[in-house]
């Protein structure tokens, strides 16, 4: 809020250049909110993903959480106004990469009611073939569910 009464007041004051320095910083926080937001939900798909690699099984629980965390992925990335998206796959990667581990974490505690330890877990799962799974149900061209 502080940045919005600071560009109303560079803007009073025609200071234009001060004023797209403030705008500059609003995009900067506001894609760091998406990132942020599509982080949190790339750890809950990802946990999934992982059990189901690690337990060679899926329940309905599973899959209802992995269609809901790709659903918000999609829809929080999706620029409403301008059309496009916030994150290129590249990028989307990147978050998924920054998410791997927290989703290693927590999967350790439920895959065979926690018994392995996170190194022995992502020991057990192929990284690359989640991500790979990950990007084909999240990707932008794909249809929302």
């Amino acid at each position: 809020m502080e940045e919005i009464l600071e560009l109303k007041d560079l803007l009073l004051k025609g200071d234009i250049p001060g004023a797209l320095t403030i705008v500059e910083e609003l995009e900067e926080m506001s894609r760091d909110d998406k990132i942020n937001n599509i982080g949190s939900y790339a750890v809950i798909l990802l946990i999934h993903l992982i059990k189901q690699q690690a337990e060679n099984r899926s329940t309905k629980s599973w899959e209802v959480s992995i269609r809901n965390a790709c659903r918000e992925i999609q829809r929080k990335n999706k620029r409403r106004k301008a059309g496009g998206f916030y994150l290129t796959p590249e990028e989307l990667r990147m978050a998924l990469e920054e998410a791997y581990p927290n989703a290693i974490d927590r999967a350790s505690l439920e895959v065979a009611e926690g018994i392995y330890e996170p190194e022995e877990l992502e020991n057990m799962v192929n990284r690359e073939e989640i991500f790979h799974r990950a990007m084909s149900l999240i990707s932008p061209t794909e249809e929302q569910n």
